[in-house]
C-alpha cells in the first residue's frame, strides 16, 4: 500500500464536504473511502479542522485562483476574459457542489472565513475586469456584486429548480450572453 499524500487527504475532504458538507469530513470514514488508516490522517493533520483547513485552501486554488491564472494567462480582452468567466462557470461540469455546501455551513468560523476570503477575491478580480473596460472603481465593484450575484443565484437554482435554467449548449451559452451583455450595458466609451 502506498503511502497517502497530504494532498490526497485534503482533494478526499473536499469531495466529501462537496457532497454532504462540513459534517461529511470526518477522518474514519475518509480513511475507508482512501483504503488506508487514521494512522495516515494523523502523519500529515494534527486534527480535523486542520484537514478542513487543507479542504478549504485547495478549493479556493482550484475554485477561484486557478481559474483566475488561467484567465489571466490566454492574453484575451476584458470583454472576452468576462465572456470565458461566465462560460466557464455557468457549464454543466462546473464544480460548483463545494461552493453550495460551503454557503450552507457558511455559521463554521473557518467556513465563513473562507468563504468572505472567496468572495473578495472573486469580487475583485471581476471589478478588475470591469475597470479594464472603463467602469470607474463604484460601478464596476457594482457591476462584479451585480455579476456574482447571478451566479450564486444560480446556483441556488441548479440545486432547487434546475429546470428552469436553459439546457447546456446553444440556449445556455445565449443565457450567459444575456447576462454579461447586461452587465455591459451602460460601458463607458474608449478614450483614444
Amino acid at each position: 500500500m502506498s503511502r497517502l499524500s497530504r494532498e490526497q487527504w485534503a482533494s478526499a475532504a473536499l469531495d466529501a464536504l462537496s457532497g454532504g458538507g462540513l459534517a461529511a469530513v470526518a477522518v474514519e470514514p475518509l480513511a475507508v473511502r482512501l483504503g488506508t488508516t487514521k494512522g495516515s490522517f494523523y502523519w500529515h493533520f494534527g486534527s480535523r479542522e486542520e484537514l478542513v483547513e487543507a479542504a478549504l485552501q485547495l478549493w479556493r486554488q482550484a475554485g477561484t485562483t486557478s481559474i483566475i491564472e488561467r484567465l489571466e494567462a490566454g492574453g484575451a480582452s476584458a470583454t472576452q476574459r468576462l465572456r470565458q468567466l461566465f462560460t466557464q462557470v455557468f457549464a454543466p461540469q462546473a464544480r460548483t457542489d463545494a461552493d453550495l455546501a460551503l454557503l450552507a455551513d457558511a455559521g463554521n468560523p473557518l467556513v465563513a472565513s473562507a468563504l468572505a476570503e472567496v468572495t473578495e477575491q472573486r469580487l475583485g478580480y471581476i471589478a478588475a475586469l470591469f475597470r479594464e473596460l472603463g467602469f470607474p472603481p463604484a460601478r464596476a465593484r457594482r457591476r462584479a456584486l451585480l455579476a456574482y450575484s447571478a451566479y450564486l443565484g444560480q446556483l441556488q437554482l441548479l440545486r432547487t429548480a434546475p429546470g428552469l435554467l436553459p439546457k447546456p449548449g446553444p440556449a445556455r451559452t445565449a443565457y450567459a450572453d444575456d447576462i454579461l451583455a447586461t452587465l455591459l450595458a451602460g460601458r463607458p466609451e474608449p478614450t483614444e
